[in-house]
């Protein structure tokens, strides 16, 4: 390994691990659910039920408050949503609408924003030593 890319990789690891967290949390929580719900009045939802991307968030946010604790809180961010828009991408890409870019950007802007709140909460909150 390069002298340049070991001394990269613990910078990196504050948004590496998050990113990777969120690619997991995606799979386990949202990405085995594919089929949509048929109602008996012909209207369809889903595929994901409430409780999943609910604890999808739960799940999530404890890396996030944990990093911004830490002092770690960008990383933690972007981490979070770089992994979550990246699985959002791969999952719905397939959709022939063509609109799965507009769900895809909501998830980022979503996560970008609730995940800086959190951060910048946790951050003020937490004390010094």
């Amino acid at each position: 390994m390069s002298q340049g890319l070991r001394n990269r990789v613990p910078q990196l690891l504050p948004i590496l691990v998050p990113a990777g967290l969120a690619l997991a949390g995606w799979a386990a929580w949202l990405g085995w659910d594919q089929q949509r719900d048929v109602h008996p009045d012909g209207s369809t939802t889903g595929p994901y039920e409430a409780w999943q991307v609910i604890g999808l968030v739960l799940t999530l946010l404890i890396p996030v408050i944990w990093a911004a604790s830490r002092r770690y809180g960008p990383g933690a961010v972007l981490g979070t949503t770089i992994g979550l828009t990246v699985a959002a991408y791969y999952d719905w890409s397939d959709d022939a609408s063509g609109l799965f870019m507009v769900g895809v950007g909501m998830v980022m802007v979503g996560s970008l924003v609730v995940t800086a709140g959190v951060s910048a909460v946790v951050g003020s909150v937490k004390r010094p030593g």
